[in-house]
């Protein structure tokens, strides 16, 4: 009897049945229940069941009380800060060139981490109007241009529950009101990107678009940003589209 390839030695069908549902949950419009996503990965109810409770134990999915409806967990973040950006950072590097030479201003890249964004790349554009290194930082949700990407793809249960009591000022230009705060994130969601007009630090200001690969999930961002008083509102507002069209490219490159 000849040897079974190699492939069928390595495999563990536990682990990959819960790749399954991982993904299931992951590709649907809606949260799914148990029993739906047995039979959508053709499993027994009991099967999926026990492999719901483990990756629920190790926060890979959350189960809605109420509903008992299935998301994926904030686990599956803490496992992606590990990941290598390389390949990410090679595929947007023409991209943030481009936005930098169009604009005239740097271009950045983010990757998503718990909580918000951290800058792994950027390009600068060719007039040399450069502004300090932000690799490997990141800032108040509610006060940058990113954080509002961020916050405006989340459910409204999960901003409230990160979203503290009290939005601290930073600047007379900070917003610290939750309806002001509301009203702009649902403007994101109508536009694509967000602005922050010296919300911050009062002398910078950026513009920001979120990149989401093939299931809807936002994954990265593009954002250009510089001193206040060459990136007025106005240049904000133009910028725009050009950051929203980098950032849906970027995300065709991800598929």
């Amino acid at each position: 009897m000849s040897a079974p390839a190699p492939k069928e030695v390595q495999r563990v069908q536990v682990l990959d049945r819960a790749v399954q549902i991982l993904r299931a949950i992951a590709g649907a419009e809606q949260p799914l229940n148990a029993f739906e996503l047995a039979r959508r990965c053709k499993l027994n109810r009991t099967t999926a069941w026990r492999i719901l409770v483990t990756l629920e134990h190790n926060d890979l999915v959350a189960r809605d009380p109420d509903t008992q409806r299935y998301r994926l967990g904030y686990g599956l973040m803490d496992l992606a800060q590990g990941a290598d950006p390389g390949p990410l950072i090679r595929l947007a590097r023409p991209i943030l060139e481009s936005v930098a030479a169009e604009v005239g201003e740097q271009a950045s890249l983010g990757i998503l981490r718990r909580f918000g964004f951290t800058y792994v790349d950027q390009a600068q554009p060719p007039a040399g109007t450069t502004v300090p290194p932000w690799l490997g930082q990141s800032g108040p949700l509610h006060a940058t241009a990113s954080g509002k990407v961020f916050l405006a793809a989340l459910p409204e249960p999960e901003r409230d529950a990160i979203l503290p009591p009290r939005l601290e000022r930073f600047t007379d230009t900070t917003i610290t009101e939750r309806a002001e705060l509301d009203r702009v994130l649902a403007q994101v969601g109508e536009t694509g990107f967000a602005i922050t007009d010296g919300e911050h630090d009062g002398v910078t200001s950026a513009v920001c678009a979120g990149v989401r690969d093939g299931h809807g999930r936002l994954v990265a961002i593009i954002d250009v940003w510089g001193p206040t008083q060459r990136l007025e509102r106005e240049r904000l507002e133009a910028h725009g589209p050009v950051l929203r069209r980098a950032a849906d490219e970027l995300a065709a490159r991800l598929r």
